[in-house]
């Protein structure tokens, strides 16, 4: 190994070009930076780096091969006070390192204090431990890999099903995943796991992170272990317990060997990526990466006391988004992902908190004009959790045209309309026609909402119509941890019940509430497991649950068959028609479209109307009177979009949709004969074995019978 030229100071990271391997990383506080080589017997060699322009420490070596492993040591001043936490006594991860091998041990030895920056009982001295016999190892990777024919699908939103999953909970169980592929990349890419997907009419799933993180001490004391994984430490390198490969380059393999596969599908791969913090935690947390290499550039640090961390995440630390060096990291990642591992798109988790220059949340902060801008990033799909906790966190409907939204407010209105919450109904109308209160005033179209009932943070789909309250005593925090606004109804029980009555309201409010989310204009998106009724038990806060509690139990609950079809079945019928995934938000007046194509009688209808049970269109007092809790809406098919992709103009059958909410059955009187003649019963969440072939024709005017607490889907004959 010598240096037969000088090293490139771009791209960050270690680099492998065949010969050898070009390592570079930016630190302004450094004073020298050494690189660490280990061996087979993990003896340590060090090597200083020179440093070349724009504070970035580079160097070329020849002869230094993929499953190299490495990490860095930083020479330069410890002051807390004025923040900076430079300690060459630590080992450093590469924050570009493309894989991670090894995890931090927090339990062996010296281990825990020797991981920190100083003393335990003093947290402003140095302490000189070495931490490198508990650190995680940076590794070098060869970036060749044989993708075939591979092309991202590129799913129009409107077409679009999300599915939320976990790569371990979801495939941890599954008996058809061969035993040593469970948990893994190799486990969501195989065969059984694709059939179910596809089966359910999913054509991308977004991954829980995958980003390398790092798990807390102090769960593991307890016997818990981070499970959703937004305590990430790599954001280059996939985490290296989903591989059953190994951990020296295998990850990446892996992981695009999984991309391949449901590329090959036609599913889509998106990553929930949470920049706005790392696992290093607070001023009291562990020196593993960014803090020993430029404490003062990657955070935000305390106004008037840089020894502490502005902590605007709940997570300890926040990083600084007005730094160009954090803001070339996130958008070198984010473009990494897509160009190298071909994802197709990224979830934000805390959006707002990137958009935080300074304290507000600008809508034309510096990431966001980057993301528009980048011509990689901004061509695939963009989605926010548009809340945080920090000051101005709330923004839902404030985020650029670019970028669609997990939408919150859909998933209280939809909750409290079906646990029977009062004067829930001109929400749920608005809510199920796309959100346009959110949305119509920055020209978005109805894709710009995410709808779900559910994910992974909160109830699941059974426990949320099983539980009234939380039950997270597992978590060891005394049931405190996890909110208490669930917006649930256990139906008359609390948790698991013999009662029958009881169970089957169940069932049918978990149909009512799949229902209503495919039967919305904007995106579903289904929570792993939730169509197979997956429970937690009421735990509605499992991040630290990595176990039986949140990995789906696929023998136990694939006889929920009768729920799985229904789900299925509800993604078909989404599928074929337009008219329930509309290209524009529905106006609900006069559309010229209609006139076009004709309608009964010859006169123009509007392309979505609100009829009270009784018949007629609502009013103003229909809205909000004490029992407003059922009513029918018109989908005028002739009106569902266009001109679609090929320059057709879409048309689509026309449907009524009987919602009724009440706990008591109720007479629809169906419209008037301008709407349509006859109506065919497509669905009935009372009856989830209907078949379409069997059911009765009905005529305007006459009357249906819609169960208590059901859904009914009619298509114009």
């Amino acid at each position: 190994m010598d240096s037969l030229r000088p090293g490139d100071g771009y791209p960050l990271g270690a680099h492998f070009d065949g010969v050898g391997t070009n390592f570079a990383v930016f630190s302004g506080a450094a004073e020298r930076v050494e690189l660490c080589l280990f061996d087979e017997d993990d003896e340590e060699i060090r090597w200083e780096l020179p440093r070349g322009d724009a504070f970035v420490w580079q160097e070329y070596l020849s002869g230094v091969m993929p499953g190299q492993r490495y990490g860095f040591r930083v020479h330069g001043p410890y002051e807390p006070e004025r923040g900076h936490r430079c300690n060459p006594r630590k080992l450093l991860l590469d924050p570009y390192a493309l894989a991670v091998e090894g995890s931090v041990a927090w339990g062996e030895g010296q281990g825990p204090e020797a991981l920190f920056g100083y003393r335990f009982g003093d947290p402003w001295s140095r302490n000189d431990l070495d931490s490198a016999p508990y650190m995680m190892r940076s590794v070098v990777v060869c970036p060749r890999f044989d993708w075939g024919d591979d092309r991202p699908p590129r799913i129009p939103y409107d077409e679009t099903v999300v599915y939320e999953a976990h790569v371990k909970g979801l495939t941890a169980r599954h008996p058809g995943i061969p035993a040593e592929l469970r948990g893994t990349y190799a486990g969501l890419g195989h065969p059984a796991m694709i059939e179910h997907l596809t089966d359910l009419g999913v054509n991308a799933v977004e991954l829980l992170p995958v980003h390398q993180f790092v798990h807390d001490g102090r769960l593991l004391r307890r016997g818990l272990r981070d499970y959703w994984g937004y305590n990430a430490i790599g954001f280059f390198a996939p985490h290296n317990e989903y591989s059953s490969e190994g951990s020296r380059g295998e990850q990446v393999l892996e992981f695009k060997a999984m991309v391949r596969a449901l590329h090959e599908a036609g599913i889509e791969v998106i990553l929930d990526v949470a920049y706005d913090h790392t696992g290093e935690g607070d001023h009291l947390g562990p020196t593993l990466s960014f803090r020993g290499i430029d404490n003062a550039s990657y955070y935000r640090l305390a106004d008037g006391d840089p020894r502490y961390y502005a902590n605007a995440t709940e997570a300890g630390n926040a990083l600084l988004m007005r730094s160009p060096h954090v803001l070339q990291l996130i958008m070198d990642s984010l473009r990494y992902w897509v160009a190298e591992m071909h994802v197709d798109g990224f979830r934000f988790a805390r959006a707002p908190a990137l958009a935080r220059e300074l304290h507000d949340a600008e809508r034309l902060a510096a990431f966001l004009d980057l993301v528009r801008q980048d011509p990689v990033v901004s061509q695939v799909k963009l989605i926010t959790e548009p809340w945080d906790v920090g000051e101005g966190g709330y923004q839902i409907g404030g985020f650029p045209p670019l970028w669609t939204e997990r939408n919150g407010e859909y998933r209280d209105t939809m909750r409290d309309f079906w646990r029977g919450r009062p004067g829930s109904l001109p929400a749920f109308a608005s809510r199920l026609a796309g959100s346009g209160d959110l949305y119509a005033d920055d020209g978005r179209r109805p894709f710009a909402s995410i709808n779900f009932i559910t994910c992974h943070d909160g109830f699941t789909l059974h426990d949320l119509v099983s539980y009234d309250r939380k039950h997270n005593e597992a978590n060891g925090e005394d049931n405190r941890d996890g909110t208490g606004d669930n917006r649930s109804w256990n139906c008359g029980e609390e948790g698991p019940t013999g009662d029958l009555e009881v169970l089957a309201l169940r069932e049918r409010q978990k149909r009512n509430l799949l229902a209503t989310l495919f039967l919305s204009q904007g995106v579903p998106m289904l929570s792993h497991g939730d169509e197979l009724g997956r429970t937690q038990y009421g735990n509605n806060h499992a991040c630290c649950q990595d176990n039986e509690l949140t990995w789906i139990d696929w023998d136990a609950l694939l006889d929920q068959f009768p729920l799985l079809d229904f789900a299925r079945r509800l993604s078909a019928l989404r599928a074929r028609h337009p008219v329930f995934r509309r290209l524009r938000l529905p106006e609900g007046r006069d559309a010229s479209a209609a006139r076009e194509h004709g309608a009964p009688g010859g006169a123009a209808l509007p392309d979505l109307l609100w009829f009270t049970p009784g018949g007629r269109e609502m009013t103003g007092e229909d809205w909000h009177t004490d029992d407003a809790a059922a009513l029918q809406a018109f989908l005028n098919g002739a009106t569902a979009g266009g001109p679609d992709r090929s320059g057709r103009r879409i048309a689509d059958d026309s449907f009524l949709l009987l919602f009724n909410a009440r706990g008591g059955d109720l007479a629809f009187r169906i419209p008037p004969v301008r709407y349509g003649e006859e109506w065919s019963k497509v669905l009935d969440t009372a009856d989830p074995m209907l078949a379409e072939e069997d059911a009765p024709v009905v005529k305007a005017g006459e009357n249906v019978a819609v169960e208590a607490r059901s859904v009914q889907v009619l298509r114009r004959v």
